[in-house]
Formats: C-alpha cells, structure tokens, sequence
C-alpha cells in the first residue's frame, strides 16, 4: 500500500504531466482528447507508470511512438517543475476504460425501455 507521501507525489505527477502532455509540439500525440487518468511511481520514485486515455484515438501505434520520442523532454520537465530528488522514468500506458464506458453509455442510451407504472400499492 503506497503511503501518503507517494499518493501526493502521484497526484502531483498526474497533474503536471496533463497539462506537459498538451505543450508537445509532435502531432502523433494530440489525437482526440487525450487525458492522464493516473499515474504509479514506485517507492524509490525510480519508475512511474502513466495511465493515459484518448478519445477518439486515430493511429494507437503512431501515438505511443510520440510518446516514446517525447519521454525524455517530459521527464525532464517533470523534474524541473516538481524539483523532485530524482525524476522518475516514465512509462505510457494506454487506458481504455473512458472508451468503453462511453460504448456502454451509447448501448444503455439505445434501449427502448419504458419506465414501470406506478401501482396504487406503490402510491401510498
């Protein structure tokens, strides 16, 4: 269980990484709304895990390739803003869940069901 420092340290991460990720000039990476969901570092602050989610993501390999091309200008950005002892590496990870939960949404929205009448039982 990460404790209270790393949680803020992982708050911090995601906040400055969502607002670096739209200051990257490669047009591989903007493709639809691309937001950090959460992010994970270790305990030594070695590694951290990005989670991101894009909506309506055109080309996913062509997105982590601007990823990876900009790993090193984010990290260093990260480490400049935060002023952490040491900046960890980042890994980019794709999160499908915003995706899939708007799929469901359109699904639930699409069902023709009426709403129950209200018996005089219920009424009362």
């Amino acid at each position: 269980m990460p404790s209270n420092h790393i949680n803020r340290v992982n708050e911090d991460i995601r906040l400055c990484m969502d607002k670096l990720l739209r200051e990257v000039k490669d047009p591989r990476i903007h493709q639809g709304l691309l937001s950090v969901t959460a992010c994970e570092a270790t305990g030594d602050l070695k590694y951290c895990k990005v989670y991101l989610s894009v909506l309506g993501l055109e080309d996913e390999k062509s997105l982590k390739q601007g990823l990876k091309s900009a790993s090193g200008w984010l990290r260093r950005e990260l480490g400049q803003r935060l002023r952490l002892r040491s900046t960890p590496e980042l890994t980019f990870i794709l999160d499908h869940s915003i995706e899939e939960g708007a799929h469901i949404n359109s699904i639930l929205a699409s069902l023709d069901i009426k709403p129950e009448e209200e018996t005089e039982h219920d009424a009362e």
